[in-house]
Order: C-alpha cells, then structure tokens, then sequence
C-alpha cells in the first residue's frame, strides 16, 4: 500500500517509490548517497516535474550529510559538485535544478558544515510539504473547470507519483472526484515507458476513479468522436511562449485545437521559467533500448537509427489555460510570472 508521500528522508537516505516496477510490484528503496539518488533519477525510479524539485532537495540535504569532515570550504567543494550531479541529471524538467539551488541558497550564509546539513533538511522538509499543499490548491482551482459529468484525457503521469502527493493534473481530477463530480478518465498509455498506462492507471484504479487506457494515436479519434470533454496534461518546464511536458503532449494539443476541445496544463510556479523561451532550452534524448525493444522482443531491426526524445513543446496559443496553485492564466499569457 502506498503510504501517504511518495518520496521522504528515511534513515538518513531519500526514500522513494521504484517506479519502473509499477504496476506488476509496488517497492520502496532508499538512496543512501547523491550517486544512487542521481542513477534513480536517470532511470526513472522517481519522475515527474514536483517529485524532481523534492529529489533535488532531498539530494542537497543527503549531500551534506555525507560531505567528509573537515573545513567549510572542503564541505562546500562536495556538495556543489554533489548539486551539479543532480542538476545534469535531467536538463529539461527546470523543478529539479530548482529544488537544488534552493536549499544550497539556504546553507550558504551558515559557515558550520553540521549547521548547514540541519537546515539543509528542514529546508528540503519544507519544499515537500509545500508541494502537497501546492498540489491541493491546483486541484481546487482546475476542479472548478471541470463539467459535473465529464471524461478527461490526460498524457504521461501527472498525478502523486510524479509530487510528493495529489498530483497535478490528476490532482485536479481527484479535487473534482472529491467534491462530488463524475469524471471518468482516459489515459494514453504514453510510449515508449508506459507512464500513462502503468502509473496513471495504477494511481486511479487505485482511488476507484473510472479510468480506461488507450494507445497514444488514438486520442484524436476519441476527439472526433466527441468521446472526450477536455485534456489535462502536467508540465515539466513552462518557458514564456510555451511549455515542455512528455513526448507527445504537442500532438494532443493540436488535435484538441481542431476539434475545440479545452486543453489545460496544471503545474506550480516552480515549474515556471521566465529567463528562457521554448527555443532555448535542450530537449532530453533518451536511449535507443527504450523504443527499439518491448517485453523482451527486439522491436526494431538492428541497423535502424530511432529518435527518442523525452520532451516536446507545446505554443501557448493551443493552452486554454494554466493551472497553478493561485489560479488561471489565460490568454493573452502575459502575466509577470511568465515575463522575462
């Protein structure tokens, strides 16, 4: 059974849902030092825009404690090298260089290496329970946009996998569940990883909301059908002309475009990047294994280049709106959050 956060400080180590053994086994590791924490991040183990910011919280404060002893500037020397493994870990989604640079902000002034590691964890402490409360407030004001009787798709994992709880887009979901509205959800099984399909639909069945998985290409169909209400995604990075959330977010928000369905993107302020625009910013390759093969077949033939990329963008011009944890934004996009 999932206990209530869904990464936490245990034992002196990050503990973490292993998220690539979902659904077929739920189970919890710890990270005992940055290099472990690094790898889990690499491989997915714990993924999501939020729950990255909270890891890289976590990973400053696991950091100090086990910078080596001695001087200040030996245990500075440590934990920014720890803090620059952690943000080259994944360049796209800007919450996990976000979560480091705020707790090394924290330490800076203090000059003793064990005051530094204290506040590094009450601060890291600090940034996860922020999220659950920040996830709660996204939900309460993407709910209020939300049909009484509707069905929602929704693209990847944006739900308490992905934070430290509630979830995003599936935490306006579960708000809207939660005040009483029947809302059924259809979740792309989002290739080539399976997020929506083992993650979100995990999630869901789990809360007993109506959830239905379906492959990626099919949305535009379901649209067409009029089978679907609206579109609710997460974000991984929302620059000041659009935003970056899995591969193939971007086709679901063109298909919605044509067929004037409401497509909303849910994700807190920390996810908000107001120093670049889309063009600036390196989209994440991931390897070649992950499409080319699938439960143990060879999917590809072997001399067949594949393209993998872990992100797209997404122009504010196809965004209905943005959900954050203290309100809508809307077109024309020009609040001073998103202005450089």
């Amino acid at each position: 059974m999932m206990r209530g956060r869904t990464i936490w400080w245990e034992d002196g180590g990050v503990g973490l849902i292993e998220q690539t053994l979902l659904p077929e086994e739920y189970r919890e590791v710890v990270c005992p030092d940055v290099l472990r924490l690094v790898k889990a991040i690499k491989r997915l183990e714990v993924r999501g825009a939020p729950a990255l910011g909270v890891a890289g919280a976590y990973g400053v404060a696991l950091a100090c404690k086990n910078a080596p002893d001695g001087p200040r500037d030996a245990f500075s020397r440590s934990v920014n090298e720890a803090a620059a493994l952690l943000r080259s870990a994944r360049p796209t989604a800007v919450n996990l260089a976000w979560g480091v640079d705020r707790v090394l902000s924290a330490i800076q002034p203090l000059s003793d290496p064990a005051d530094a590691a204290e506040k590094a964890l009450i601060c890291a402490e600090q940034i996860a329970d922020e999220d659950e409360e920040t996830c709660r407030r996204i939900g309460s004001h993407g709910a209020a946009l939300l049909p009484d009787d509707c069905t929602v798709l929704t693209h990847c994992n944006a739900g308490a996998l992905a934070c430290s709880a509630w979830g995003t887009a599936l935490g306006v979901i579960r708000s809207a569940a939660e005040d009483g509205k029947n809302v059924r959800v259809i979740s792309c099984e989002t290739r080539p990883l399976l997020q929506g399909s083992r993650l979100t639909a995990w999630e869901l069945l789990r809360d007993g909301i109506p959830v239905t998985t379906i492959i990626d290409s099919e949305a535009a169909y379901l649209m067409q059908k009029r089978e679907i209400d609206c579109v609710i995604v997460g974000a991984d990075r929302i620059c000041t002309d659009g935003i970056f959330n899995k591969i193939g977010t971007y086709m679901h928000a063109v298909s919605a475009s044509y067929h004037n369905i409401p497509f909303y993107v849910a994700a807190p302020r920390s996810t908000f990047d107001p120093a670049h625009r889309m063009a600036d910013i390196i989209v994440e390759e991931r390897g070649r294994e992950e499409v080319a093969a699938l439960f143990g077949r060879t999917t590809v033939p072997d001399t067949v280049p594949v393209v993998n990329y872990a992100f797209d963008a997404t122009p504010f011009s196809l965004i209905s709106a943005i959900i954050t944890e203290d309100g809508l934004i809307k077109e024309p996009f020009d609040h001073p959050w998103l202005m450089p």
